[in-house]
């Protein structure tokens, strides 16, 4: 991975951040751009994924030739086909002309199809024909036509799924699927939404001659919790409305929640993916990181319970003894005559005007009290503040040091009050 190619990528194209998983995905399109080979791109909705094919294209063989972009999700089912193969004049209603489809005015350039897992059954059968032979007929025509075009496709669906429930070619799959590339989800990329977030609040304010609007560092962590279901898209549009309309431009907890930002650290998350070949073959997978949580909090309060526990039996026997007690040592009465103990070797005698028969004195040992254990939640807590501090406050390292994930870690530090 040369970061040096990835940052010059990254500048040209506007791409914000330094999370792995974007850079191994920037690194791979790079490597990938010089081949003819197709690509298939994942990635939940409002992630970015358009940038990449738009990369592939700049740094390969063809581009100097057309590049377009096509929403197979936003084309009517009925005039799919017309748009993307052609057709003839008087092939159907409304065909008043002939026309040629992408397929033909993308000769020699790149097609990037986005949703591409909305294509209908028919117009599958027909894209597979094109990537396999190069081979297309226009809707209305028997006349079999010629095209050199890469296709570079993205999804938001789950593939596996969808072939298994008939709605996608397996064969079609495995044809678009040569080179996997995957787009990591907004929630995923920790301080990447800060910088975002920054980024977006700095453009509207050129764009509207306004003071950009800066978060405390409560709402930093907010920020940071959210899951953020829209991802890119849905914090880029988070942060027009605040700009323009929110009238403090120090932006506080208070006013994300007011947005519908809330604090998600606990809730379900989506299915995380760090690579495309996870998907591809564990579709299905689940994440432990809530029963974790569920399991540590249960842990902490069963901890708690412990420790009230002792100190209630404690309690109980100092409430059993008869007379008071003082740093002298503990007395009790015993068949209506006071025995005094002797503590430390030394005995005490109180003063007026009783008497103790010298039988009576009985030499104890008292053990000191040992210090209540540390609970869960303390012992969490002093382990996050060592760690950070073997980091240097370098808090992925700490992270991957306790075996927790990041955003585990910024909650705790929020909770435990840590100013680390």
């Amino acid at each position: 991975m040369d970061e040096k190619v990835i940052q010059q990528i990254k500048q040209r194209y506007g791409i914000v951040g330094n999370y792995e998983g974007l850079n191994r995905s920037i690194d791979i399109a790079i490597q990938v751009a010089p081949t003819e080979l197709s690509v298939l791109i994942y990635g939940e909705s409002g992630v970015g994924k358009e940038v990449l094919p738009r990369v592939i294209h700049d740094n390969s063989t063809r581009k100097h030739n057309k590049y377009f972009a096509i929403n197979c999700g936003s084309l009517p089912e009925g005039t799919i086909d017309s748009e993307l193969f052609g057709h003839k004049k008087g092939s159907f209603t409304g065909a008043l002309d002939d026309r040629e489809g992408y397929f033909s005015v993308a000769n020699n350039g790149t097609l990037f199809l986005d949703e591409v897992g909305e294509l209908p059954l028919a117009t599958q059968a027909r894209l597979l024909r094109v990537l396999e032979t190069g081979e297309y007929i226009r809707v209305g025509e028997s006349e079999v036509r010629k095209t050199n075009v890469r296709i570079v496709a993205a999804t938001n669906v789950n593939m596996q799924k969808a072939i298994r429930e008939g709605k996608f070619r397996e064969d079609l799959y495995y044809r678009l699927n040569t080179i996997p590339i995957s787009m990591p989800p907004l929630r995923e990329r920790g301080r990447d939404i800060e910088l975002l977030f920054r980024k977006f609040a700095y453009d509207i304010s050129e764009k509207y001659h306004i003071e950009p609007v800066r978060l405390t560092e409560e709402a930093r962590m907010l920020l940071l919790s959210y899951k953020w279901p829209g991802n890119i898209r849905q914090l880029r549009n988070l942060v027009e409305q605040i700009s323009i309309i929110s009238q403090e431009r120090e932006i506080t907890p208070e006013i994300l929640r007011s947005y519908g930002v809330t604090d998600d650290s606990l809730g379900e998350t989506g299915l995380v993916l760090h690579n495309a070949n996870r998907e591809m073959h564990a579709p299905e997978m689940h994440s432990y990181e809530k029963e974790r949580d569920m399991l540590f909090q249960l842990l902490s309060s069963i901890g708690k319970e412990v420790k009230d526990l002792k100190e209630l039996v404690h309690s109980n026997i100092d409430n059993m003894q008869s007379v008071p007690q003082n740093h002298y040592g503990i007395y009790h009465e015993e068949e209506k005559e006071v025995q005094p103990y002797i503590v430390n070797k030394q005995q005490y005698q109180p003063q007026g005007s009783m008497s103790y028969p010298s039988h009576s004195i009985q030499e104890v040992d008292i053990e000191p009290i040992e210090e209540a254990p540390l609970s869960n939640k303390e012992l969490m807590k002093k382990n996050i503040i060592e760690s950070l501090k073997r980091n240097n406050g370098n808090r992925k390292k700490t992270a991957m040091e306790l075996d927790i994930s990041e955003r585990t870690l910024y909650r705790k530090i929020r909770d435990y009050g840590l100013d680390i």
